[in-house]
């Protein structure tokens, strides 16, 4: 009697015991590897923010005394066609001041910066509730519409959206009263 893989990796061929699959499963994970070493980042790791950074709790209800809304104090990105809930239901509240449509997006060999529309978070290292949310931390990688520019392809269609890496964030602090 053998052990059976039942990941699909085996063929059916006769088993030689466990190491034949151990060596596939290697091969796999080098071949994931090599394709995820074409699509390098500029921003591998990123340090994690806490609650407590990207949230402010709202407490809401007669007396104040529920607390499972939270404001989102980080920018974030809202389609075109996003409308709010009920303040009633609403447990994520995006403050208007913080919502973005569009970015300043860098090219790496033109060095040139374009000011280019917003059309999705694809990615927030965070956490995936922050993608969902369309927060815009550093290391979060953006879907943005470069048809404007007129880039092609080698086949000659015209090139829609690329992706692009927030590298850096802005802080939004409060003026010193000394600035007034």
């Amino acid at each position: 009697f053998f052990f059976q893989a039942e990941d699909g990796i085996r063929d059916a061929q006769e088993s030689r015991g466990l190491g034949d699959v151990y060596k596939r499963q290697n091969m796999i994970k080098q071949k994931r590897k090599d394709k995820a070493g074409k699509w390098q980042v500029p921003i591998q790791k990123v340090k994690g923010l806490s609650e407590a950074e990207m949230f402010q709790v709202i407490r809401s209800g007669k007396r104040h005394k529920k607390v499972w809304k939270r404001k989102i104090n980080k920018v974030t990105f809202v389609g075109d066609n996003f409308t709010r809930k009920p303040p009633k239901y609403e447990r994520f509240i995006r403050p208007t001041g913080l919502r973005f449509k569009k970015a300043h997006v860098t090219h790496p060999e033109l060095k040139t910066t374009f000011y280019l529309e917003i059309l999705g978070v694809k990615r927030n290292p965070q956490s995936t509730m922050f993608t969902n949310l369309g927060v815009i931390t550093k290391g979060t990688i953006l879907e943005v519409n470069v048809s404007e520019l007129g880039l092609v392809t080698q086949t000659g269609k015209v090139v829609w959206s690329k992706y692009a890496q927030v590298t850096n964030c802005l802080l939004y602090t409060s003026p010193s009263p000394r600035d007034s």
